[in-house]
């Protein structure tokens, strides 16, 4: 299989994915938590791996399967809050848009660093945050490559609330803010949800292929590899 092969190291993707999988088949199942270990949500994709697929037609390959795998988590019959502690980085400012809700701790940041890389986003992230705070708001996000702390995401609607607790806590936290939103019996909680991401997806095919064609006409090329290269410095 090729994401098997490719992805090495990547195993974030690969959990992710068979996570989603699991979630999936949660009959009874009204909501969930996505959060990262030891208080940081996620820095983005496996670096290693990223560099062992600079090549465009790996670059797609992975695009086609995270944007996949995103959509699912999107689309899941249950509702999804992202709990952003610490840093949410890249793939993982992508990653958080495919949530129903964003939850931000104190001192945690967003930040969409792909331009950095010579690339644009390519899991769908693009697509979704137009969605979340409009055209306007994205560019400057997208551009800038902006440091989204939980004052200005909270300001642009990038996320549902702050959360003070310490890091030890914000989980506990993150439990009690969605509960109002779980109230009620599992069947009307998912069909709710569903209602809502069957009209929010109506134009979402069509952005996510342009966002994936985009995409490929910068992964591999000579910004992009220039970029890996200040990373992978040779011994």
């Amino acid at each position: 299989m090729w994401v098997r092969e490719k992805l090495g190291e990547g195993t974030m993707m690969l959990e992710l994915e068979e996570r989603i999988s699991d979630l999936e088949n949660w009959n009874d199942g009204k909501a969930f938590v996505l959060y990262g270990a030891e208080a940081t949500f996620c820095s983005g994709a496996d670096l290693n791996a990223v560099n062992a697929m600079s090549s465009p037609k790996d670059g797609l390959m992975m695009c086609m399967y995270m944007q996949k795998t995103l959509t699912r988590l999107q689309r899941l019959p249950i509702i999804s809050v992202a709990l952003v502690q610490g840093k949410a980085i890249g793939g993982g400012a992508e990653m958080s848009t495919a949530c129903d809700f964003r939850l931000m701790t104190e001192g945690s940041e967003i930040q969409f660093v792909h331009k950095h890389m010579g690339i644009i986003p390519g899991w769908g992230g693009a697509s979704r945050l137009i969605q979340l705070v409009g055209s306007r708001q994205a560019l400057k996000l997208l551009s800038g490559a902006l440091r989204i702390h939980p004052e200005y995401a909270l300001s642009i609607g990038l996320t549902d609330d702050i959360l003070s607790s310490t890091a030890d806590r914000a989980l506990e936290e993150a439990q009690t803010w969605i509960r109002p939103y779980t109230k009620g019996p599992a069947n009307v909680i998912r069909a709710i949800k569903g209602l809502v991401a069957s009209g929010r997806e109506q134009l979402l095919e069509d952005a996510l292929r342009k966002e994936k064609d985009i995409f490929g006409t910068l992964w591999g090329g000579p910004v992009h590899l220039q970029a890996l290269s200040k990373i992978f410095k040779p011994n």
